[in-house]
């Protein structure tokens, strides 16, 4: 029984030495940064390292656990910010298939606007169609139709009488 209490005691006074070494390696300033990079992952190991205990050092396995987790995280990010890129070339695409046709569009006030795209506003964060001479988000497209043919003036062939 003598050795279960040692033991505990052992266990606590472990415990006590691991959070003192994880309160000093406590960052102390904040700074604006919201996401973790590549130096501040290896700043993080070169810490761990430095207040390992040198009789139990950090096992192998763990270490090659973090670095693949880290590497996981990178990769991710990097997808999400190629997904980002394809769904803003994407929406120009479909922004861009508008041109000439006639659309139904959803109004800030409720109500609908019809007429043919004219331009397409790639300047902001999202494409904008132009109807009617104002902008409208690709969202707000009710329907797409071909273009009106409302013209005044009426399509002539051209004559097919020789030229002399």
């Amino acid at each position: 029984m003598s050795s279960v209490t040692s033991i505990s005691s052992n266990k606590t006074a472990y415990a006590a030495t691991d959070s003192s070494a994880s309160s000093a390696t406590a960052p102390t300033t904040t700074t604006g940064q919201q996401t973790l990079g590549i130096n501040d992952f290896m700043k993080l190991l070169a810490t761990q390292f430095q207040q390992q205990d040198p009789l139990k050092p950090m096992d192998d396995t763990a270490f090659i656990a973090q670095t693949a987790q880290f590497t996981s995280l990178q990769q991710t990010n990097t997808l999400v910010q190629q997904i980002t890129q394809l769904n803003a070339a994407q929406s120009l695409t479909q922004a861009n298939s508008y041109l000439g046709l006639q659309v139904t569009v959803n109004t800030s006030s409720g109500q609908t606007d019809t007429g043919n795209v004219t331009k397409v506003d790639a300047s902001g964060s999202a494409p904008q169609i132009i109807v009617n001479g104002q902008s409208y988000p690709l969202s707000s497209v009710v329907s797409v139709q071909p273009p009106s043919t409302s013209s005044s003036a009426p399509v002539v062939p051209p004559s097919s009488t020789p030229s002399s």
